[in-house]
């Protein structure tokens, strides 16, 4: 039985029909005083129960806990949690003195309540090695080529640092053609500035796709649009497996030129043009 978390509805009805089983009609509940409840009204005495959560916040974390405490009370044999998008990753070690490594803390939480883990491109993939259970991460970018236009002239396909050039060359395989190059950015943790330092490749009457894990705030990657339309690149389109996008992100990537965003469901936005369940649920 696939277990759907609150936020990851779409993802988990995907994943369901990918293998052919059965979708939970879970029943979410927040009391007076902000505590969460889930209810599980049918059984899965005997059964493998999936459950598919997005801890996008502090709640959905919770959510996710009751989720996989909820499979046990009603007999499921073996519980397998699906991470499409996990939650303070990017948190994989303390940057500043007194700091808590809040990845490892949220994988030892999670890891008391199931038996193993799927994730979908955690920011650092070492976070796996945090969970006290079997924890494995897929690779969803190939399906980010999806829906690009089928002419894009002479693309390429250009990470916003050298830690993401895996993913521009997987987006670039799926699409069939292009080059690939990335960006350098260096982060000044105590200021927060980024300092983005241009390809040298030449991207002049190109199109030219900006490829990353996640997109948050949409600064950096802004930045990074803003630069290339300097340089007279023809069209440019952002694409991420993770479109946090949180407050005015999309206005910023639009305010610099960017001719479309897209992203995956694994955060259910209006720019998740693709779903990443197929590539889960080959892993299960």
């Amino acid at each position: 039985m696939i277990i759907p978390g609150a936020d990851t509805q779409a993802f988990a009805a995907a994943l369901a029909e990918e293998t052919d089983e059965r979708l939970a009609r879970v029943e979410y509940e927040r009391f007076p005083d902000g505590e969460h409840v889930v209810r599980l009204p049918e059984a899965v005495a005997g059964e493998r129960a999936v459950v598919v959560a997005s801890t996008v916040d502090s709640d959905a974390h919770v959510q996710a806990l009751q989720l996989q405490d909820a499979a046990r009370e009603v007999g499921a044999s073996e519980v397998v949690t699906v991470l499409p998008y996990m939650g303070y990753a990017r948190q994989d070690e303390a940057f500043r003195a007194g700091q808590p490594v809040s990845s490892r803390a949220m994988a030892r939480a999670l890891s008391t309540g199931t038996d193993r883990v799927i994730t979908v491109n955690p920011h650092e993939p070492a976070v796996c090695d945090f969970f006290d259970v079997p924890a494995t991460d897929v690779d969803a970018a190939g399906v980010l080529a999806d829906p690009l236009p089928e002419n894009l002239e002479d693309p390429l396909f250009l990470s916003p640092d050298e830690g993401a050039i895996d993913l521009a060359v997987t987006a670039r395989d799926g699409y069939g053609e292009g080059e690939t190059d990335y960006f350098e950015k260096d982060r000044d943790y105590d200021s927060g500035d980024i300092q983005i330092t241009p390809s040298d490749a030449p991207v002049g009457d190109r199109d030219v796709v900006l490829v990353d894990d996640i997109i948050a705030t949409g600064s950096t990657m802004s930045e990074s649009v803003e630069v290339l339309m300097e340089r007279d690149a023809q069209r440019v389109f952002v694409t991420c497996v993770h479109p946090m996008l949180a407050g005015n992100a999309l206005t910023k990537l639009s305010i610099a030129g960017v001719e479309a965003v897209y992203g995956t469901d694994t955060l259910e936005r209006a720019v998740s043009e693709v779903s990443a369940a197929p590539v889960v649920a080959a892993e299960l």
